[in-house]
């Protein structure tokens, strides 16, 4: 049977409160890390949960979204959402293979060839499996993805979420883990960058062809699409790189 609400709810420290679904999710997540919030433990009632954040609710919705997309939080209709059981949460920390990429210096083209190899398949098993959820949660991150295209950071993040959503859709927990640790290097990295994006369009565009084969339920079309997205992320990137270097010498 579910636990109550937890108690920490009702002493949390105001002065931490995030203003971004992204300082939501880590709130909750470091939450969950230090024991504070156990399996099975129900959050306050969005209402609730928002004003002892100190954030919007549609703000509140996209980070319970985003860790209920990964299998960290569970929402069960008409009862709440919960902390997922650690047996069925299929993120795994990802300090450990941060470690490694620093102590054995991982190339930014050993990460995306270890992210294709991941995505590859993921998105096969996902245009099989996805959910109609899951499914709409795809077409809104593109509808997302389309209305930030004049602020990258807002794109990255929109990015980021539909990566996580065909994952989820996978529903291999190894593969979902293991993909989430991956892009979440890539991300950190890319976060600092991304300001630089060239055409944020035709990326967008990119992920379109990827929804259309998983709403098409076409798992060739779907490997097909995500490989030409990211063999062409990494090209972009590495223009972006250049006339980066290339502005920064003239400016020498």
């Amino acid at each position: 049977m579910p636990r109550k609400t937890p108690a920490v709810f009702k002493n949390l420290n105001t002065e931490k409160n995030g203003t971004t679904a992204e300082e939501v999710v880590v709130r909750l997540r470091d939450m969950i890390h230090s024991g504070e919030l156990s399996s099975g433990d129900r959050l306050p009632p969005e209402r609730d949960l928002a004003k002892l954040l100190g954030v919007s609710r549609p703000t509140l919705r996209a980070g319970i979204r985003s860790l209920s997309t990964v299998g960290i939080l569970q929402s069960k209709q008409g009862a709440g959402t919960f902390v997922a059981a650690a047996d069925e949460s299929p993120t795994l920390d990802g300090s450990a293979l941060k470690m490694l990429s620093a102590l054995h210096g991982f190339t930014t083209d050993e990460m995306f060839e270890a992210r294709l190899a991941l995505e590859m398949s993921i998105a096969g098993l996902a245009a099989e499996r996805a959910t109609s959820e899951q499914m709409t949660l795809m077409a809104e991150e593109i509808t997302g993805m389309y209305a930030s295209l004049n602020d990258p950071e807002e794109y990255l993040v929109h990015d980021m979420r539909f990566h996580q959503t065909i994952a989820a859709a996978s529903n291999n927990r190894i593969l979902t883990s293991l993909m989430n640790m991956v892009a979440t290097i890539l991300f950190d990295s890319r976060s600092k960058t991304v300001h630089r994006a060239l055409d944020l369009k035709e990326s967008a565009e990119q992920h379109h062809n990827i929804y259309r084969a998983m709403r098409e339920r076409d798992p060739q079309a779907a490997r097909a699409a995500m490989h030409d997205h990211l063999v062409e992320t990494q090209k972009a990137q590495r223009r972006e790189a250049q006339e980066a270097a290339e502005a920064n010498a003239k400016a020498n």
